[in-house]
């Protein structure tokens, strides 16, 4: 059974942030999205037992300055960094700031929900 904790999706594009809205609640977690990181951090309110779903090229802020902005409020949520856009300084960057996982766009479903259900035994 999943985790009663919430699953956080933040990522600027719409249909992005649909599916993975659909296949995390079809897997029994609970979901909420966000089109930007400044969004998130002023209406989200992230505790332990939930986890963190962030696209690092975002208008306003990306993803690797929403993770270090998390660091830097003291929030213990794990990150999984999700991009179209990866490459190994990006990924490397964002494993030492303490990402869970990087994972590339497009994943397979199976490959989301293993990096969600590692997050959260984290």
């Amino acid at each position: 059974m999943a985790s009663s904790g919430t699953i956080y999706v933040v990522d600027d594009d719409l249909a992005v942030r649909e599916s993975l809205s659909m296949l995390l609640t079809l897997s029994g977690y609970q979901v909420q999205t966000f089109e930007s990181a400044p969004r998130f951090l002023s209406d989200a309110k992230p505790a332990r037992g939930d986890c963190l779903i962030a696209d690092i090229r975002m208008p306003d802020m990306d993803g690797l300055t929403l993770q270090q902005e998390m660091k830097r409020r003291g929030a213990a949520v794990p990150i999984i960094i999700i991009t179209g856009h990866g490459d190994v300084p990006l990924a490397v960057q964002a494993m030492e700031a303490g990402a869970v996982d990087f994972i590339e766009k497009p994943f397979a479903r199976d490959v989301i929900l293993a990096a969600v259900r590692r997050a959260l035994a984290a």
